[in-house]
């Protein structure tokens, strides 16, 4: 039987009950991943800090966990803007109040696994983030998928997906080298904590956070009492405890799962989880094998000096998306689902869009959906709650964009979305 993986996209028509049903285990691809996963973590105990094959494996738990839940905040956003479906969007609000109050003691009290400090994603407000989040929502919606959506459709065989983070990688990288620019001299703002620049402290800041999810929970509750939304697809899955090794998980506890997994990030290795910095190297240093003087870019000076320099497996953002794309091979070959999905020429022309887009808007944004959007918000930036209404209001101007690549949007009288 062949059951169509679709990470991060929406199902149109009915899903009749046996296609639920997953196909047997890949053995073969489990062991082999399972194999390569073994050596990477051997080869950073022996060459690298003790934080590294930790966040590998954290890594692996995210992807493992974003795949069998199929939890997306590219087609949350969709789903939302489209028809009003805000189930997606409430398991956010669980996603960001669990992480709000792991991170309030954790920030407060400098908690760290291994005695460095600890900060929370807290940045400046200004053109550039309201450009980038922008753009970043056009792109995710074009390019099939937001920066942690992209990794684990890779890892589930997405063909698509490979297309999307080349172009996410060369996004990301120009807009490195264009980032003084828009930091320096376009407005900006310092940044805004909601605990240390209001004057409310931690435990006030978390209170606030947790209204202002409440808030956004029951709008999206009153959108979908008036618009009557068609419902969220299943996927296909097991019964009993296979489930948990097999999927497919429920939104909410996937939710969970990942707020802890961003709070032991935070402690491993001093800061949230974060997944576009990585693009912005792995490119940098594709330019530079290729002559390019990337060390006299204003972003690689500094603190950032130093990562250029280094090994990739140095750098712990690179690590934790090599868990997060094996994580999920991992769990899409357990549930018979790992694939090469079909390219044609008018979503390859998305995904070049869509990848470039989000790149870029990532870099401009000081993060990307879990950089920004979970992890600025866990650590009470205003930053990031300015990032998800511009990335929202990207989405409703792709809405528009998606048919001329012959994506679809979901519509009213859809059985799912």
């Amino acid at each position: 039987m062949n059951v169509k993986v679709q990470p991060v996209e929406e199902v149109k028509e009915p899903v009749e009950k046996e296609k639920r049903a997953l196909d047997s285990p890949q053995t073969k691809l489990i062991a082999g991943g399972a194999a390569v996963g073994t050596a990477l973590l051997i080869y950073l105990f022996a060459t690298q800090a003790i934080s590294q094959p930790i966040l590998l494996l954290i890594g692996l738990g995210l992807g493992y966990t974003l795949f069998h839940a199929r939890f997306g905040f590219t087609s949350a956003f969709r789903k939302l803007m489209a028809v009003g479906n805000g189930e997606a969007l409430r398991s956010h609000m669980v996603m960001l109040a669990v992480a709000v109050t792991l991170f309030a003691p954790i920030l407060a009290f400098g908690v760290s696994f291994f005695g460095g400090e600890v900060s929370g994603y807290v940045s400046p407000v200004g053109v550039s983030l309201f450009v980038g989040a922008f753009m970043f929502g056009i792109g995710m919606q074009l390019g099939g998928g937001c920066a942690s959506g992209t990794l684990y459709a890779v890892g589930g065989g997405r063909s698509i997906m490979f297309v999307t983070l080349l172009f996410f990688i060369i996004g990301s990288t120009v807009g490195a080298y264009h980032l003084p620019f828009w930091t320096e001299e376009m407005p900006s703002f310092e940044p805004v904590s909601l605990a240390t620049s209001t004057g409310l402290g931690y435990g006030g800041a978390w209170v606030l956070s947790l209204a202002i999810f409440g808030l956004v929970a029951l709008i999206t509750l009153w959108v979908e009492k008036k618009k009557r939304p068609p419902k969220q697809a299943p996927v296909p899955s097991v019964r009993g405890w296979k489930r948990i090794l097999r999927g497919s998980w429920p939104l909410f506890a996937a939710a969970i799962i990942l707020a802890v997994l961003n709070a032991l990030t935070l402690m491993t290795r001093g800061s949230p989880w974060g997944v576009t910095s990585a693009f912005a190297l792995w490119g940098s240093k594709v330019a530079m094998f290729f002559g390019i003087d990337v060390s006299s870019w204003g972003y690689w000076q500094g603190a950032n000096a130093e990562v250029l320099q280094s090994s990739i497996f140095a750098d712990s953002t690179t690590v934790l998306n090599l868990g997060v794309i094996l994580g999920a091979f991992l769990a899409s070959a357990a549930g018979g689902l790992f694939r090469f999905t079909r390219i044609t020429l008018r979503n390859f022309m998305a995904s070049v869009i869509g990848g470039l887009m989000l790149g870029y808007g990532a870099r401009l944004a000081f993060g990307c959906n879990i950089g920004a959007y979970f992890g600025g918000i866990a650590s009470f930036s205003l930053h990031g709650y300015i990032w998800g209404i511009l990335a929202l209001a990207g989405t409703f101007v792709a809405l528009f964009l998606r048919p001329f690549f012959g994506l679809s949007v979901p519509k009213p009288k859809d059985t799912f979305c």
